[in-house]
């Protein structure tokens, strides 16, 4: 049995020894990782890594706060938008643009948060809904961001131009160490604030908010704040983003993303910091590898190309990614309602009571 003898095995990082050590085999794979990879797959774990942020963030609002949210493709166009916005527009070096442009996306999450003091369930879904698809119509319709034709990200410097200190990222390998360190202290601060007084209080809504404002949690100030870091990490992600595509438009950022975001929480685990992050990984890498070239796959992408030309189209193969990963959430819901991450809590105690 793991009896806890001191309170701060509440607030540890590492509850063992054995969690550490994988820990850092994971750290030491991933920064050396980029040897091995292609041009491709490093793009891929560069996407991997800002979805990652965002699930992250968003599991801390709907999985750990118990509040649903449809329009993070707003955070994260405004997060894209704005960061190279005030590159471009007023030469602000990058960091500083990216943690500006954070905080404005949560300043927008705080006012979004207003309305979930008095909307629940499907209401404040599609309060949410409607954010996210106004943010996309406003920059769609502006020429200060580009309007239909959207932006060009200017070339990456992590330095201070303004000041002679420059430092360009122009690799594939260089932005994914960039984005890996970033993605790393975003995961921190998220299992860190999870075990603060703040993180508890979230859990203490999601369970109930009834009794949560019994006991003396303030709803207004939590439910809004909920937002707000949520919010915060999609800013950060969408940022990032930006130099990752090099090229996006409003479009981009549609409401198909918002749900995506969304199934990768829901696939990863509710309220698991490393179910989002699992979550993140396979639903980025079958959406836009494994099922964006379906009809590579030998023997089944032959069935569904025939299917495709007999009954649909030559073309209606490509939206086959959006059936499939349907039914991988269709899957999850039936089968392993807690995610990856409870599949991973059934595998962890069958072994530790193995062979009983």
């Amino acid at each position: 049995m793991d009896m806890k003898r001191d309170y701060y095995e509440d607030i540890e990082l590492f509850k063992s020894g054995t969690i550490l050590f994988w820990s850092i085999v994971l750290l030491v794979a991933l920064f050396v990782a980029p040897v091995f990879l292609s041009n491709y797959h490093l793009y891929l774990f560069n996407l991997i890594m800002v979805h990652v942020i965002v699930a992250v963030g968003l599991n801390i609002l709907v999985g750990s706060t118990g509040q649903i949210a449809l329009g993070h493709a707003g955070f994260f166009a405004i997060g894209a938008y704005g960061t190279v916005l005030l590159m471009t527009k007023l030469a602000i070096p990058f960091f500083p643009a990216l943690i500006i442009t954070a905080f404005i996306a949560s300043f927008f999450g705080f006012i979004l948060g207003l309305p979930a003091l008095r909307l629940e369930g499907p209401y404040l879904a599609i309060a949410t809904l409607a954010f996210g698809l106004a943010i996309m119509h406003v920059i769609g319709h502006m020429e200060l961001f580009g309007g239909r034709q959207g932006l060009m990200a200017p070339t990456l410097d992590i330095g201070i131009p303004q000041l002679g200190l420059s430092w360009e990222l122009w690799t594939e390998k260089s932005k994914y160490y960039l984005i890996l360190i970033i993605a790393i202290l975003m995961v921190l601060f998220a299992v860190n604030i999870l075990k603060t007084r703040v993180g508890r209080a979230f859990v203490a809504i999601r369970d109930s908010d009834i009794a949560a404002e019994v006991i003396g949690v303030n709803l207004t100030i939590y439910k809004t704040l909920a937002f707000a870091v949520s919010a915060f990490y999609a800013g950060v992600a969408g940022g990032l983003f930006a130099f990752v595509l090099g090229f996006f438009d409003p479009f981009t950022f549609n409401l198909i993303i918002s749900i995506i975001f969304l199934v990768m929480v829901v696939v990863g685990g509710l309220g698991s910091v490393m179910g989002s992050i699992t979550g993140a990984a396979l639903i980025t890498y079958l959406w836009y590898d494994v099922f964006k070239n379906v009809d590579e796959v030998p023997v089944v992408g032959d069935i569904l190309l025939a299917f495709s030309r007999k009954f649909l189209t030559a073309s209606g193969i490509d939206n086959f990614n959006f059936v499939a990963l349907g039914l991988v959430m269709i899957g999850i819901i039936i089968f392993e309602p807690l995610g990856i991450f409870g599949a991973w809590i059934r595998v962890k105690k069958y072994w530790k009571t193995w062979p009983f």
